[in-house]
């Protein structure tokens, strides 16, 4: 079961590397910014709805820091899948990257798709502002995610909000970073863009991962706040049996009592 979900963060990860990035690498002149969003997005809820099943689809390790912090998972799976979505970036940009190189004209070295700050912003932004726009749009795709799933396997419709909050974190982002939100994201195109993509890296892998702690922060002091303790009762009513193993009512359960429907004790009149 592990190997699956591993295999299914490996595959996920690259996939949306591949389909994603390679949207902006590929198209970004055809379907600007709205496109490129719309690419990230619909991509997310068909992996999901692929591998939700299987690992819950984090496919991004400030999700994965989330929903450890959330204990949903341990320490151990979320060191698995940081490796398997690190390397499955690295897999997903380098497919990417051969099939760039067969695109006459077109620049691999020092974009890519990678993220950037100041000169590489599209609108000139400064580290700092970088920093906390990836603060926040990475707080959005976490807390979603946290809010719409309750265990790790994402199922039924959970994938769709999802891709809507991956989705339009871009449509904000493109505009300002490139949109990470994604620490593996960032890191796979970057690798194969050198130069400053690499020496702004670390921006892109820190400020997801801090927004990932804001939002597992914040969905605990809403969601698992003693406010919402009613509701989890609702959900998950108390067993029938209480103290001391009695039936409620007053019966024990090998009483044979209606309960139990065990057998029915006859009285002297019956005899």
């Amino acid at each position: 079961m592990e190997t699956r979900t591993v295999v299914a963060e490996f595959i996920g990860t690259a996939m949306l590397v591949l389909f994603g990035v390679g949207s902006l690498v590929l198209a970004g002149d055809y379907i600007n910014a709205l496109g490129i969003s719309l690419a990230f997005g619909f991509t997310l809820i068909a992996i999901a709805f692929a591998f939700g099943r299987i690992s819950g689809c984090h496919i991004n390790p400030a999700v994965t820091l989330g929903v450890l912090l959330a204990r949903r998972i341990d320490i151990r799976t979320a060191v698995q899948y940081w490796v398997a979505q690190f390397v499955g970036a690295i897999v997903g940009a380098a497919i990417l990257f051969l099939l760039a190189n067969q695109v006459p004209r077109l620049q691999t070295a020092g974009a890519f798709g990678s993220n950037g700050y100041g000169g590489r912003s599209p609108v000139g932004m400064g580290a700092g502002g970088a920093f906390l726009a990836e603060v926040l749009l990475t707080f959005l795709l976490v807390f979603v995610f946290l809010t719409v799933t309750h265990a790790v396997p994402m199922v039924g419709a959970e994938p769709i909000p999802v891709g809507l909050a991956l989705a339009a974190a871009n449509l904000i982002g493109i505009p300002l970073t490139w949109a990470s939100v994604n620490p593996a994201r960032s890191f796979g195109p970057a690798i194969f863009a050198g130069g400053d993509a690499l020496g702004q890296l670390w921006l892109f892998i820190v400020a997801p991962l801090v927004g990932g702690v804001l939002a597992a922060a914040v969905h605990r002091f809403t969601h698992l706040h003693p406010a919402g303790r009613a509701e989890r009762e609702e959900a998950h009513p108390p067993p029938a049996t209480g103290p001391w193993g009695r039936m409620r009512g007053g019966h024990r359960p090998e009483a044979g009592g209606p309960e139990t429907k065990g057998p029915e004790t006859k009285g002297p009149e019956a005899a």
